[in-house]
């Protein structure tokens, strides 16, 4: 039986708050792309590594970076659905309201009871989102942003840091599975595009 990779980590945090240093839109891809391309850190197949020269994004849009307001939920805590057997608990962190263009738009943030428990990522929040790309120009299954626990109640998403579960080049990872109320009815045409036509 093959070994199920399990996806608690992702990357970089791509929203951060208050005196944190922003990583541009452009690093962050380009430091993407540097871990796609490092066999010691590469999600993609060894077929797909071998040819690999960069992820496919959007074109970088600052409209894309949006103002949102936070608000703490006491949120219950769930089982989350893996695209494998996997289960891992999550609790509804917050809420974020946002606008993009003249749309009133809301996602829920979670976080992870088991990575909460780590060294460093004691405040780390999870934003898996979908939207109406999905499926055509970005993955089917939706896309995830990281965060911190703000120290306020207005944060920064910047959609552009938008990247692919891994289980989006490999089988192998065991990916959660976007929640319903966080299908946004609107085109997110910003981050990673989907991997394979």
């Amino acid at each position: 039986m093959k070994r199920i990779y399990f996806l608690l980590l992702f990357f970089t945090f791509n929203v951060v708050f208050g005196q944190e240093k922003l990583e541009s839109a452009y690093d962050y891809q380009q430091n993407l792309n540097k871990e796609f391309a490092d066999s010691t850190s590469s999600p993609l197949m060894k077929e797909d590594l071998a040819h690999f020269k960069s992820l496919d994004f959007f074109s970088i849009d600052e409209s894309y970076k949006i103002k949102a307001v936070f608000t703490r939920i006491e949120g219950k805590t769930f089982e989350m659905k893996t695209t494998t057997e996997r289960k891992p608990k999550y609790r509804i962190y917050g809420e974020l309201k946002f606008q993009i263009g003249k749309k009133n738009l809301k996602l829920l943030v979670y976080q992870n009871l088991d990575l909460m428990k780590k060294p460093g990522y004691e405040d780390y929040l999870f934003l898996p989102f979908s939207d109406l790309t999905n499926g055509k120009e970005s993955y089917i299954g939706g896309r995830y942003l990281d965060m911190r626990i703000p120290v306020g109640n207005e944060v920064i998403i910047d959609f552009n840091k938008a990247y692919n579960p891994y289980c989006a080049y490999n089988y192998k990872y065991s990916c959660p599975i976007v929640p319903m109320e966080n299908d946004l009815d609107i085109e997110i045409n910003a981050g990673v595009k989907k991997f394979h036509d």
